[in-house]
């Protein structure tokens, strides 16, 4: 049986509720009274006492008290992006629970089956491969500390109390956002919680390049980081790419993947700009894991950063 070192929601008198125990209890007031053999009111008044004490009041136990949840650091659970700076590739996102199983968001309602994250494919977007983008520390860097240049700056609610998250934009974000919309199909997938990273996006994307967005909780909850699934978005994976710092996050997929630099606040950076020209020329391809392979092998071409 559970005792309150198991579980702190247990009442004290729930945790002292062992068989053992509370016939060690019953026999020490046995032992402490004078024994009247034969005497039915001395073991009522003995029974009495020993729920007096048990219970503290003599009609029922006290409460249970439940446990105030332990003081975890709420930035890491509603942003992905804190557990990034200065971690391997082998991240581990410290998650408080596994994700439950891919459900998608509002605005990518129109499945075409319950087993994809996506939507049918658009008219506007057919014969375009799919580019899956991540948002922390590949466009924004965000923060609950207070920065004097914020791009943004969004209201968080936890826990009842609102915080403000400060954000910052990529340098080159707002072109490379445009040139992926008329090259692509745009998918926005981030670890982030919803609640934080919906806002964010809003305010990024004013060209409504994004299709989709897919949150934490279309993730898989594997080895404990976030990864996304790509085989999960219902398109031809020969024909999808992932563009995401953490290689955490396309683990089932490195074949795919474009990894680029986690960027914090280096406003000199210039990675999105200089990747369009890649990504131009990959958009033109046939095959997504070709082209990938061929200029990631060829010292001479444009290659993706790593």
């Amino acid at each position: 049986m559970a005792t309150r070192k198991d579980n702190p929601g247990y009442s004290v008198i729930t945790s002292v509720r062992k068989d053992h125990e509370t016939y060690d209890i019953f026999s020490d007031n046995l032992e402490s009274e004078s024994y009247e053999a034969g005497c039915f009111s001395g073991i009522v008044r003995r029974l009495h006492h020993f729920l007096k004490r048990l219970f503290k009041t003599g009609s029922s136990p006290p409460p249970t008290v439940a446990k105030k949840p332990r003081s975890r650091g709420f930035i890491s659970s509603i942003l992905c992006c804190f557990r990034k700076r200065n971690t391997s590739n082998n991240n581990n996102n410290n998650a408080p629970i596994s994700c439950q199983p891919p459900v998608l968001e509002d605005n990518c309602n129109s499945r075409t089956s319950d087993k994809y994250l996506l939507p049918t494919v658009r008219h506007q977007d057919m014969n375009k491969k799919c580019i899956v983008i991540d948002l922390d520390e590949t466009l924004v860097h965000s923060s609950f500390k207070p920065i004097n240049n914020a791009d943004f700056i969004v209201p968080v609610e936890i826990d009842g109390t609102v915080h403000q998250v400060y954000v910052l934009k990529r340098p080159h974000v707002d072109e490379f956002l445009q040139k992926m919309g008329e090259l692509f199909e745009c998918v926005l997938f981030t670890a982030s919680l919803a609640k934080y990273a919906d806002p964010v996006a809003d305010l990024l994307d004013r060209w409504n390049v994004f299709r989709c967005r897919l949150f934490r909780e279309s993730c898989v909850f594997h080895r404990g980081n976030y990864v996304k699934d790509l085989s999960r978005l219902g398109r031809d994976l020969n024909q999808v790419v992932i563009v995401d710092n953490s290689p955490a996050s396309y683990i089932f997929h490195p074949d795919n993947a474009v990894a680029v630099t986690s960027w914090f606040d280096e406003m000199n950076d210039t990675e999105l700009l200089d990747l369009i020209p890649f990504f131009e020329r990959l958009a033109r391809a046939d095959n997504v894991y070709q082209t990938l392979k061929t200029i990631s092998e060829s010292p001479s071409s444009t290659t993706p950063s790593s």
